[in-house]
């Protein structure tokens, strides 16, 4: 049985075959609408239809389709649309292939910024289409549509335009190739796809015609090169309509949406409806070659050759269109095509030249079409001749220039360290426009190809400010906070450019966007004013007896000596209750030991601790702080999940310098000779902070002996790690930096943590402390106490009953992560379950607590315990503004608790307001905000409070009463 599709496209040929190419009103072939906006302040437009007519079959017809009309409506309204009527304007007689091209044209002012179906509709299509249906096709109308998008946001916004006229002649058997030649003025992303042609439905709507694509007449057919099937696509990104190749001659219908693209979102589309014309030819296409993508800097004159030939050695002919050529869609200085020799034999040659400018700058490429077409040489037979084409396009891609003359320098600035850039005037004023700078911390290279502008992904440069084109300097302080002394910082500039309706050079300015090559590197190599900590490692593992050596390094010479180094400690990687535990005084007297400090008495089995050094100098007599260094922590090694008969283990250190992508050291003590550690493998890390090691009992490191063990169940193995690391920084020796975790022991067997301890959080009675406010005022500082248990089992599971330690850990608000604040270690026996959280300035905060076993794995969290303070805010009923310095002023009792803002108003009888504040003691004396006084009498008021709260984004609390003023 035949299918559907073979039946349906033998009927259609049929009734091709019967119609002979004869028709008596059938004319309209091809065609799209296109918009332009005409008004910088209204939403008025040109709307323009270019029709294509039939002239061999319906001359008649064509030629008395003096005026069309356009269906315009909101496409999320279900409103009656407009129906306008546009003129006729001067006709093309004949372009080629017995075909006229039409223009109709109106102005319209649309009501409002929406979004638009423009329609037109018209009776009759050729008769004979053989993909289309149902038959006959001159009883089916001819239809297209546009979506416009209007919209502020895209300024003086307008429609591609298709240069490229819709009608060509196909050969059977011979590859088809068509490109619209869309060009987009405001250098907008275009994109392409099939559609299926329509015809008009409901309202200016649209109702898809019975289609079926063109290889599928005669099917399967073959491509030119022989391959089975024949094919029929179009490139969604050029534009590229191919047919390879025809099988059956005859009239075919397509259609394809242009759809314009920016910044990702779909702005508009349009709809092209074309005719392809398939014959029977006694020829071979002539052939253009292929033209690579170029890019070039805005000023560069494009001197490009065309070449193309026909194997016939027939006559040819090279045309070229593009939006290039054309004063309305780009500003001068225009493009040129010139063809020594057109109409020669064989061989034709065209040379192409374009003077580019600033003005034509642009994210988008210009798409330039060339075209070929042969005509009848001396060889062939000229009843049997049918003209074919090829074509091919040339991307070109205009950016803006390089910036040039960057530099930097060091300046004064509050903030502190500061640096001003400079650089010369930039070559491309266009309105609009904005140099961006980016900044990096350390010099780097990047690489260069023209036809990449911008910063690359993944560089390090970060984007720190843009100015306007016309500047040539910029601040850089951080934003007002500094920058790091000492830091060699990287800087380069790119400049962006406007789309468009995007600012005053309006309408008048067709950049399209697009930004320019990035500038050559300015890197300040400066010398390290400010030290560095290069060295925290674990020298002893010890629950009183710890060791850790700080090392850092010693900043270039400077006036301002002596100068002093201040060590601070705080408990936990991430702490920050820092203790100063060293003052060592300098003058940077090469190869003295003052960059070094050894830490004791630590309990290093149970806590890691992070470091803060201070460096200050001398000026003017006295000693003033130059800045803090970052932190670093001690490297803390930690038990990690295994398989049995395995030990797995992982390490982590917070710290300024990188310690990825480097080969970390592992070392497990040999039990032959306790104290003394075996280097047993060496792993190579990725991440930022935390890495891992599975011991499987092998040694993997044979430099220092092989020392192979069997991992058993309930043996203890002790394991180190050594980190390294580097701050990839050639003025910070030594260049690779090498730190210690603390020893840990563990067992085969101890796969799992301790159980989390079950907290609470002693409650606060609000109600009593309101009732004595006093205890807020006379207070300077707060404290929580917390309790917890340690649960015997959890899930059916028992619990490690060997806790050794407790660490306890706090947020000041919901959703931050909690960070060590203390360690429970020594007891009152047995282990110590409470801790009182002193020096607070408000209840306000959220703890968890860990358990730490004897060979220091922690616990998952307990509960998340959080507190909220008691909102304290009372206001009398009266005040007395009568200068006696009693009751003068309106404000709270006591003293406001826990306020964090609030917003005053006052208001009389009548509500107006006549008095307002943000003070959170109100402090109103009975006098407007002008300073005027107000009548005695009784007044209204609201109070918006913010008060503290554990949540960083509170509720207001909203107090409303009167109060009667005296006087």
């Amino acid at each position: 049985m035949r299918s559907v599709l073979q039946i349906f496209s033998l009927a259609l040929f049929l009734a091709f075959l019967c119609s002979g190419y004869e028709v008596m009103a059938t004319h309209i072939r091809a065609g799209e609408i296109t918009a332009r906006r005409i008004s910088t302040t209204t939403h008025r437009y040109e709307i323009k239809l270019t029709a294509y007519f039939d002239m061999q079959n319906g001359e008649g017809a064509a030629n008395a389709q003096n005026s069309v009309f356009f269906t315009i409506g909101n496409v999320r309204s279900t409103g009656t649309p407009v129906v306008l009527e546009a003129p006729r304007i001067q006709p093309i007689p004949n372009i080629g292939n017995n075909t006229t091209q039409n223009t109709y044209i109106i102005n319209y002012t649309f009501p409002t910024a929406a979004t638009y179906r423009i329609s037109f509709e018209e009776d009759n299509r050729n008769n004979g289409i053989l993909n289309i249906g149902p038959p006959p096709t001159q009883n089916l109308n001819f239809y297209v549509s546009t979506i416009l998008e209007i919209n502020a946001n895209f300024g003086l916004n307008q429609t591609p335009v298709l240069l490229n006229a819709p009608i060509d002649l196909a050969a059977v058997g011979q590859r088809y190739i068509h490109n619209p030649g869309a060009f987009d003025a405001d250098g907008d992303s275009l994109a392409y796809h099939l559609f299926t042609p329509q015809r008009s439905g409901v309202n200016g709507a649209g109702i898809n015609l019975q289609y079926v694509n063109p290889n599928q007449i005669g099917a399967p057919g073959q491509t030119e090169a022989g391959a089975s099937p024949a094919t029929f696509s179009m490139d969604e990104i050029t534009g590229d309509l191919v047919w390879d190749a025809p099988v059956t001659k005859g009239y075919y219908n397509v259609a394809f949406v242009v759809e314009e693209w920016r910044d990702g979102f779909l702005i508009g589309q349009i709809v092209r409806d074309m005719q392809i014309i398939v014959d029977d030819a006694r020829n071979d296409r002539p052939l253009v070659d292929p033209l690579p993508e170029i890019c070039v800097e805005a000023g560069t004159f494009i001197n490009q050759q065309i070449n193309a030939t026909d194997k016939n050695g027939d006559k040819l002919t090279l045309t070229s269109t593009g939006g290039v050529y054309q004063a309305s869609l780009i500003t001068p200085a225009l493009a040129k095509f010139n063809v020594a020799q057109q109409g020669s034999q064989g061989t034709v040659t065209g040379q192409f030249t374009w003077q580019t400018s600033c003005n034509h700058i642009r994210l988008e490429p210009y798409d330039v079409l060339f075209k070929v077409e042969d005509a009848a040489g001396p060889n062939a037979n000229p009843s049997l001749f049918r003209k074919l084409v090829d074509m091919t396009t040339l991307s070109i891609r205009v950016y803006g220039p390089k910036p040039l003359g960057l530099k930097a320098v060091a300046a004064t600035d509050p903030a502190g360290t500061a640096y001003r850039l400079t650089w010369d005037a930039y070559k491309c004023q266009v309105v609009g426009a904005k140099i961006v700078i980016y900044r990096r911390e350390s010099c780097s290279d990047i690489p260069e190809d023209v036809c990449i502008t911008g910063i690359p992904a993944g560089s390090g440069y970060e984007e720190i400010g843009r100015v306007a084109v016309n500047e040539t300097t910029y601040l850089d302080n951080d934003n007002g906070n500094g920058l790091r002394p000492g830091v060699s910082y990287s800087y380069r500039l790119v400049v962006e450019f406007p789309r468009p309706g995007t600012n005053a050079n309006e309408p008048g300015n067709l950049i399209g966007g697009g930004e320019s090559v990035a500038s050559d590197e300015f890197c300040l190599n400066l010398p390290m004013l400010m030290p560095v900590i290069t060295n925290v490692t674990v020298d002893s593992t010890s629950e009183t007896k710890g060791v850790i050596t700080v090392k850092w390094t010693k900043p270039a010479a400077s006036s301002g000596l002596p100068a002093q180094y201040r060590l601070f400690r705080a408990v936990g990687q991430t702490g920050t209750a820092f203790t100063q535990i060293a003052t060592i005084n300098t003058n940077l007297t090469p190869g003295a030991a003052d960059t070094i400090f050894v830490d004791r008495n630590l309990n290093t089995l149970v806590n890691p601790y992070n470091y803060k050094l201070e460096y200050w100098y001398t000026q003017g007599g006295q000693l003033v702080k130059l800045d803090d260094a970052e932190t670093a922590s001690s490297v803390r090694l930690e038990q990690n999940a295994a398989q049995p008969n395995q030990v797995g283990i992982k390490w982590a250190a917070l710290v300024p310098w990188d310690n990825s992508n480097r080969t970390h050291r592992v070392y497990r003590e040999d039990k032959t000779k306790p104290g003394t550690f075996n280097r047993i493998a060496d792993v190579t890390v990725q991440g930022p902070q935390t890495f891992t090691f599975t011991d499987d009992g092998s040694d993997k490191y044979a430099a220092d002996g092989i020392v192979n063990i069997t991992i058993v169940k309930d043996s203890t193995y002790c394991y180190k790690v050594e980190t390294v690391g580097s701050y990839n920084n050639s003025q910070i020796k030594p260049a690779v930096l090498y730190n210690f975790s603390q020893i840990l022991c563990v067992s085969s067997s101890d796969t799992t943590k301790p159980c989390p301890p079950v907290l609470t959080l002693d409650p606060l009675n609000c109600d009593s402390l309101q009732a004595h406010p006093e205890a807020f005022c006379n207070s300077p500082t707060f404290t929580n106490h917390l309790a917890w248990t340690y649960p015997q089992s959890v899930g059916g599971k028992d619990c490690d009953p060997n806790v050794f330690a407790y660490k306890i850990y706090y947020a000041r608000y919901e959703g931050d992560t909690p960070g060590l604040i203390a360690t429970v270690t020594t007891p009152p026996s047995p282990l110590s379950t409470t801790y009182d959280h002193q020096g607070l300035t408000s209840f306000a905060g959220c703890y968890f607590v860990t358990a730490v076993n004897r060979f220091g794995s922690e616990s998952a969290p307990s509960n998340l315990v959080c507190k909220d303070n008691c909102p304290m805010y009372v206001l009398p009923n009266v005040f007395t503004p009568n200068g006696d310095l009693k009751n003068d002023v309106f404000q709270p009792y006591e003293c406001p608790a826990f306020v964090q803002s609030l917003e005053f108003k006052a208001f009389n009888r009548w509500g107006a307001q006549v008095f307002s504040t943000k003070d959170v003691n109100i402090n109103w004396n009975g006098k407007t905000n002008s300073g005027k006084d107000l009548a005695a009498g009784q007044y209204y008021y609201e109070v918006t409070i913010y008060f503290e709260s554990s949540k960083k984004v509170t509720t207001p609390t909203t107090i409303k009463g009167w109060v009667q003023l005296l006087r």
